[in-house]
């Protein structure tokens, strides 16, 4: 939504109705969001529909986690051989990885804070935003969704509870890294010897350097699409609340005890 292409020229908007998907504001625990970027630069961002940012750090990650080979040093040390983390990590690069990491979970804070603030501020100006959209790229539209439904298909395959709400690039891009993480991984093939019941041939296979990466990847998956559908409902269900009210209630409907609505 472009604020030169209004009359008024609004200062903020709830939410932007577009054929890739709904992005709009609501209030969102700081602490939560912040926990997302320790566990996955990039993810903090994601919740907050910052994509370009979070696009940015989670490749960041994913490139500098390589050069240093920081899960496979995770993995020894949680194993207790850390002589084998020690000879594992790359220490040539490590001190480009703690900055930007540090950066991910202190600026994805901060920018939930804020769009805290302009969540409060939109609502109390009664911030415009559209439930329908229609071109010659697609149709999306405000309705309900089930929460768990979301949560089903994400945990079926990362990505498809996004789809199921219409958030298209989110989809794409979940569905993309998912697929470059299960390849590098081996982690089919390694499932596959696994309920076969060849274990060793199945940890043989894996690569734990990308095994490592899918567990974030999976439950974010998972935790995204439930957060955006719920909140999804709430702005639909706030929506027809004052297309009703504005259009459908009577002028003399008393809300409370001696007060009339006008």
């Amino acid at each position: 939504m472009n604020n030169f292409r209004d009359e008024y020229r609004n200062r903020r908007y709830l939410a932007n109705v577009s054929a890739f998907g709904t992005i709009q504001l609501h209030e969102r625990n700081p602490l939560i969001v912040a926990l997302w970027s320790v566990s996955f630069p990039g993810f903090g961002h994601f919740l907050l529909h910052k994509y370009i940012r979070g696009f940015a750090l989670f490749t960041w990650e994913l490139f500098i986690n390589q050069l240093t080979m920081l899960n496979t040093a995770m993995m020894h040390s949680f194993q207790g051989n850390f002589a084998l983390a020690k000879a594992a990590l790359n220490e040539k690069y490590v001190y480009l990885y703690i900055p930007v990491y540090l950066f991910a979970i202190w600026d994805s804070y901060t920018s939930a804070v804020e769009e805290n603030n302009l969540y409060l501020l939109a609502k109390r100006e009664d911030a415009p935003y559209s439930s329908f959209v229609m071109n010659a790229l697609g149709l999306n539209y405000l309705t309900k969704k089930k929460p768990w439904l979301a949560i089903a298909w994400s945990s079926s395959v990362p990505s498809l509870g996004q789809l199921y709400t219409n958030r298209i690039a989110s989809s794409l891009f979940t569905l993309f890294f998912t697929i470059i993480i299960a390849i590098q991984s081996n982690m089919i093939e390694g499932l596959h010897h696994f309920l076969l019941g060849h274990w060793a041939k199945s940890r043989e296979v894996m690569n734990p350097q990308w095994v490592l990466y899918f567990p974030s990847v999976y439950f974010f998956s998972m935790y995204d699409a439930y957060v955006n559908t719920v909140e999804n409902n709430k702005l639909f269900d706030h929506e027809l609340a004052g297309f009703l009210q504005s259009k459908h209630q009577p002028q003399a409907f008393i809300l409370h005890k001696g007060e009339k609505v006008h």
